[in-house]
């Protein structure tokens, strides 16, 4: 089973393989902020889990395991955020999907891609939807300021 960070390494080696066709440890850590011996000990269980070819000194490369995996994971990554995006939730997606894609199911994804091709096609019951959205922050006209962490580092004004 993959968890949260290895989830994150493989998605970040499937997208600069994607931009680069290599991955070197150094770029790694560059990309998603940590120490180099962080990548290496990562990029070491990847590969005793066989989603990445590794061998110490040399470029790392994904299995054909490791390559559908990573290409759920940047799937799941545009979905999560068309879909914020399609309901105007324009503060913090980013840190919003980081905190919802590790905890949500393919099963879930297809129903969230359908509910976008939907809307897409019929911008009508998007209209509906909004038309039942009394309060942008929280249901009922609730003032719940502290319910989440993510709250803590934004001001009321943003929401």
């Amino acid at each position: 089973m993959l968890t949260e960070s290895m989830e994150d390494y493989l998605e970040m080696i499937y997208r600069l393989t994607q931009a680069k066709g290599y991955v070197r440890a150094v770029d790694l850590a560059e990309q998603l902020k940590v120490q180099a011996s962080s990548v290496t000990r990562m990029v070491q269980k990847l590969h005793e889990a066989d989603f990445v070819y590794y061998e110490k000194y040399r470029n790392i490369g994904l299995t054909p395991s490791g390559e559908h995996y990573g290409r759920f994971l940047i799937w799941r990554d545009r979905v999560l955020k068309d879909f914020l995006r399609l309901l105007d939730a324009d503060l913090g997606i980013e840190e919003q999907v980081e905190g919802m894609e590790h905890y949500i199911t393919p099963t879930t994804m297809s129903l969230i891609r359908n509910l976008i091709a939907f809307f897409t096609a019929d911008p009508q019951a998007l209209k509906a939807l909004w038309s039942l959205q009394k309060h942008s922050s929280y249901p009922d006209g609730e003032v719940l300021p502290y319910l989440r962490a993510w709250d803590f580092r934004h001001t009321t004004d943003e929401l």
